[in-house]
């Protein structure tokens, strides 16, 4: 009767172990590759389908929290990264990291926006809404009033055009001074007075990261329907969408396109992380062709990293490694994509 008891309590040792292996998550993540979404479902203009053949479609990175079984499993994966929640948070808390990936596809949203736009001949307005917060230093005197993703509007009730003129102000100041700061936290107004810090450069500061909170104005409406995505990495294929709809032009002409860059106001495509996954996503889907950022890394970046590649380097290594028949296209800017659709 005992040995029956020691041994039934050994099984249910074991059971409880692998149940833990299975089901109890761990501080690790794993990115995989996403979904590839025909962008007709996420963007409409001026209230028109886009009934076009052919698709433009981004990709993204899945991800998951690890338990112990997924985590070992990752490792036998090729498109598939096991990352420490600091490697994926960066130190900031999860609803943090949300509001940033929040205003990284805003503003994604507003250069594709500008660009198609632009591109289109059509007038547009960008507003400057004031000083997104992407971060708060904990030794900072507004650490327990402004949070991230708050706007600041005004620094001693001036106001500014961008947040060089903000910066500008403030380090005109010296450590201690005393200052009020207006801000947007959840729709409200509200104001915060306390005392420049001494930064890491040795100026002044209120101790926070900062960059543009901009809006575009235009007589064109352009909706976008992406609840459950962040991140700026759909910026180039947003603006091809948007343009595609603003001229009625067969960009396309029947081709199942996707990929993934960033955008910004000169029309640059910028590096993404995980375009490998993304690759592997839209091979998966069907796509025929891939638009990767041709990014040039520096002597500095080589030197450190010598087995860092370009995006496009990646994406075509990815490729050739499923053996996919998708043609990846380098591109630098928005007009090397239409350039490349013109003479498809």
């Amino acid at each position: 009767m005992k040995k029956t008891s020691i041994k039934y309590f050994l099984l249910f040792i074991v059971a409880t172990v692998i149940a833990a292996c299975v089901f109890v998550p761990i501080p690790y993540y794993i990115e995989k590759p996403g979904s590839t979404i025909d962008l007709k479902q996420l963007v409409t203009v001026n209230g028109n389908e886009d009934k076009q053949p052919g698709s433009f479609s981004l990709t993204s990175v899945g991800v998951q929290q690890a338990t112990v079984l997924t985590a070992l499993k990752s490792k036998f994966s090729s498109f598939e990264q096991l990352v420490s929640e600091e490697e994926m948070f960066g130190g900031s808390s999860g609803e943090e990291y949300d509001q940033i990936q929040r205003y990284y596809m805003e503003s994604s949203q507003n250069n594709a926006i500008e660009q198609a736009l632009k591109q289109a001949g059509r007038p547009y307005d960008f507003e400057y809404k004031g000083v997104y917060v992407m971060s708060v230093e904990p030794k900072s005197n507004f650490y327990h009033d402004i949070s991230v993703g708050d706007t600041v509007t005004q620094v001693d009730g001036k106001h500014f055009e961008n947040n060089q003129e903000f910066i500008d102000y403030v380090q005109n100041k010296k450590v201690d001074d005393e200052v009020t700061i207006t801000f947007i936290h959840q729709n409200k107004q509200k104001q915060a007075t306390g005392k420049l810090i001494e930064l890491s450069t040795k100026k002044p500061g209120i101790g926070i990261t900062l960059v543009d909170h901009t809006e575009i104005e235009s007589d064109d409406k352009i909706d976008f329907h992406v609840e459950n995505i962040g991140g700026p990495s759909a910026g180039l294929m947003f603006t091809l969408e948007i343009y595609e709809q603003l001229t009625k032009q067969d960009l396309r002409k029947g081709k199942k396109i996707a990929g993934t860059g960033t955008i910004n106001n000169e029309g640059e495509v910028g590096r993404i992380g995980g375009i490998d996954k993304k690759v592997a996503s839209a091979d998966q889907e069907g796509m025929e062709i891939f638009f990767a950022p041709d990014d040039e890394l520096t002597a500095e970046e080589k030197a450190a990293y010598p087995e860092l590649q370009s995006n496009y380097e990646e994406a075509k290594a990815a490729a050739e490694k499923i053996h996919s028949k998708m043609k990846i296209v380098p591109v630098k800017t928005l007009q090397d994509a239409l350039d490349y659709l013109e003479n498809m």
